[in-house]
């Protein structure tokens, strides 16, 4: 089983790894990928305005154009360290044992608009890119991800595929008969909606249950189960989707 997580917009400072070695990282076919987007946001970085403009930024964030300019010298530290928000507090790998730890290695994705896809033990700089991000003189992310991801994932080889990663990150690779997962709000009257904040949250909850979970699910209803026996409340909307209610 892999579950794919999304990234997120807010990352860690610092680390104490060595610099940026696109050769430690995992899914090694997507190097050369990330190497030319490595090189474009350290270039782009040169002009603090098309930086600002082409990353989605306000003027009181330059401090990310700055992170950009030293992808290649600042120090990394782990992917799953790096990232951090309302997904990953749930998650709250911290608080794992050794042996889940261990499994959170090998069952865990995290998608990314700069390496495509990473590990979580991947030593990575903090960066600012986006999944909607447009680099001036370049495709699309998706146009540029999309034919490498997705045999990227296909090629590992990991029995099912849980992605919870957002829209954005899911079309930058899709994968085919991948297990999905909705959150939706219940209120008092019945009616149901979509709520960023607990979207987020309860999908980190997802993924901390099937981290620690001794389970291997090989389909929806073994993803439901392990879901219910951690305490989220869920629905089958399908073969691939799982619905989780809050």
């Amino acid at each position: 089983m892999l579950v794919l997580l999304p990234p997120s917009e807010t990352k860690s400072d610092g680390g104490k790894g060595a610099p940026l070695d696109l050769g430690e990282l995992s899914f090694p076919k997507l190097t050369s990928t990330r190497e030319m987007l490595v090189d474009t946001l350290v270039a782009l970085a040169d002009d603090v305005e098309a930086s600002s403009v082409a990353l989605g930024l306000s003027a009181g964030q330059s401090d990310e154009v700055a992170r950009n300019a030293e992808l290649w010298t600042s120090p990394t530290r782990p992917a799953l360290e790096r990232y951090t928000g309302v997904l990953f507090d749930a998650l709250d790998v911290r608080s794992l044992t050794r042996v889940q730890k261990s499994k959170a290695m090998t069952r865990l994705a995290i998608g990314s608009a700069l390496f495509g896809v990473v590990r979580p033990g991947d030593p990575i700089p903090a960066y600012r890119l986006s999944g909607g991000s447009k680099l001036p003189g370049m495709g699309t992310l998706q146009s540029l991800w999309k034919p490498e991801i997705t045999p990227a994932l296909e090629a590992e080889d990991a029995g099912l595929i849980v992605d919870l990663r957002s829209g954005t990150y899911q079309q930058l690779g899709p994968v085919p008969g991948a297990v999905t997962a909705t959150v939706l709000t219940e209120k008092p009257d019945g009616s149901r909606s979509v709520v960023s904040h607990f979207n987020k949250h309860h999908k980190g909850l997802l993924a901390r249950a099937l981290v620690v979970s001794r389970a291997e699910p090989s389909d929806v209803r073994g993803v439901a189960r392990v879901a219910a026996k951690a305490g989220l409340r869920v629905e089958i909307a399908s073969a691939t989707e799982l619905v989780i209610l809050t």
